[in-house]
């Protein structure tokens, strides 16, 4: 049985989240449950942000690129992004409603805002959820000794994709013990991987970190320092799927910002672990770089694996990575699905009816999962046509997050401006404008990382497809937004962050209630 919406109570005879809820503005709805505990939501954004799958993604392309120094690009981007999610944290605590970014950016801006921030962040998950899934491919062929290729990648990808999308539609306390489940052997699995290299293959000191070895020789080193850095930035999003949830935990208010920042510090610190244990395990940078430059297939993870732990050590590694990109997957499907079901509640996606649907038994919006496993199925099958697929749609995915994030953060420096006083239980107080800016720094800087060419000798729409795509986007939503108007559709609370009307909905509970 599929259901919409159940009639609205009275706020009186609502519990606190619910009367939160219907204070802002929503018909309470019912057939979502606070199933998800603390622990689940920032395990949730934990899988997401995923370490494991950042890392074991990005770490051969980046030490080619950059050599060893391209582990600072952890460091900075983890920082980046500390200001974005207190950010975050702010607005989530005021607005704790489903979706993340759609309805942050509504409230804090309008109606047109959140529409284009909402289309963005939906593609961008869609490129996200396929690169994850494409990036997975390998280890799962590896696990059972598949033949290497292309097509095994895809079919791989395709397989991960499906199972992620049955543990999503099964409800969410699956979708919780999924996230918990994900934490402990991603956070285990660095763990205990990183301190075995450390201990039996550490090759180097750590004065490593601060030579390339020749990397980006011949032109600025900030270029290839700038080109390893997408490992960086694909590593440090995740966190605002903590928000993504807000109806399905108790207290979201002071829970989700708490969730945010718990996820960065744990998703930071394994990450960069596991990434100086493998760094400091490599045993000729000199030969990696050249054979980067020379366009050359050989793998030094695999090839440090394979060394530190045996071939039947390596399988176990490998199982535990393809439990990462599981958890990483479901928690990316879970997030975006939300975000559609949050946009289809107010009526301006195409079939809204269709997508808001939420099934009665398990809780969850089952249309719009679905469409998050099929799109980027799709777009797995076309990276057959693309000649270096995994890095394109990282590149692609990872500018469309950072410019939903940036809308997001530059809508509630506007709002400030206009006199917005945050009213959750989490607030920045005087560091909210300083916090702010560098957040919207940050993003900028990342944005142009990401789409600046790189490789002058390539043809220009090789330089520039990143840049090309995501004004593509960019354009296709200014022209079904102009052609439609869907923005016009719903009555949600828009643009209102500035008004007094709603700040009773984010209120310390105790006051909610009275």
């Amino acid at each position: 049985m599929e259901s919409t919406r159940e009639p609205a109570a009275p706020i009186a005879e609502l519990d606190e989240d619910a009367a939160q809820l219907a204070a802002l503005g929503y018909d309470y709805d019912t057939t979502f449950k606070r199933d998800m505990t603390f622990w689940g939501n920032v395990a949730l954004g934990f899988t997401y942000l995923s370490p494991v799958v950042a890392v074991y993604t990005m770490f051969s392309v980046s030490l080619g690129q950059a050599g060893p120094p391209m582990f600072w690009s952890l460091a900075i981007a983890g920082l980046g992004q500390f200001f974005v999610a207190l950010v975050f944290g702010e607005i989530v605590s005021n607005y704790p409603v489903a979706g993340g970014v759609y309805p942050w950016s509504r409230r804090l801006w309008g109606r047109k805002w959140a529409w284009m921030n909402g289309w963005v962040y939906i593609v961008a998950m869609f490129a996200t959820i396929a690169s994850v899934s494409y990036g997975a491919g390998p280890f799962l062929g590896t696990l059972f000794d598949a033949e290497a290729g292309v097509n095994t990648t895809v079919v791989c990808a395709l397989v991960m994709l499906a199972l992620a999308l049955f543990f999503n539609l099964s409800g969410t306390r699956i979708l919780n013990t999924a996230a918990m489940v994900g934490l402990i052997c991603e956070l285990g699995g660095a763990v205990v991987v990183g301190a075995w290299l450390l201990i039996t293959a550490r090759q180097h000191d750590v004065s490593v970190l601060f030579d390339a070895f020749g990397a980006g020789d011949g032109k600025s080193y900030f270029i290839a320092f700038s080109a390893a850095a997408l490992i960086g930035i694909f590593q440090y999003y995740g966190f605002e799927a903590c928000g993504d949830v807000a109806e399905e935990i108790k207290n979201p208010g002071r829970q989700i910002p708490k969730a945010m920042r718990w996820t960065i510090y744990i998703g930071g610190f394994a990450a960069m672990f596991i990434a100086f244990a493998l760094i400091l395990a490599v045993p000729n940078y000199e030969a990696v770089v050249a054979d980067f430059n020379a366009g050359s297939t050989n793998d030094p993870l695999t090839m440090v694996l394979i060394s530190a732990f045996g071939p039947i050590g390596y399988k176990f590694v490998v199982a535990i990575v393809l439990i990462s990109f599981l958890s990483c997957l479901i928690s990316l499907q879970a997030a975006v699905s939300r975000l559609t079901y949050s946009m289809s509640r107010d009526g301006i996606l195409p079939f809204s009816k269709k997508l808001v649907r939420v099934n009665e038994r398990t809780g969850v919006p089952s249309t719009a999962l679905i469409l998050a496993a099929v799109v980027p199925a799709s777009i797995i099958l076309l990276s057959l046509l693309l000649p270096d697929a995994l890095v394109t749609i990282i590149s692609f995915s990872s500018v469309g997050i950072y410019i939903a994030f940036q809308m997001v953060v530059l809508a509630a420096l506007r709002a400030r401006i206009l006199g917005w006083k945050p009213a959750g239980s989490f607030r920045l107080r005087g560091w909210a404008f300083p916090v702010n800016i560098l957040a919207l720094a940050w993003g900028i800087i990342g944005i142009t990382a990401i789409a600046w060419p790189r490789t002058p000798e390539a043809p220009w729409y090789v330089n520039y497809i990143v840049l090309l795509t995501a004004l593509g986007v960019l354009g296709v939503g200014a022209l079904y937004m102009w052609l439609k108007k869907p923005y016009l559709v719903g009555s949600a609370p828009s643009g209102d962050a500035t008004s007094q009307i709603n700040t009773i909905a984010a209120r310390p509970r105790e006051q909610v209630s009275r």
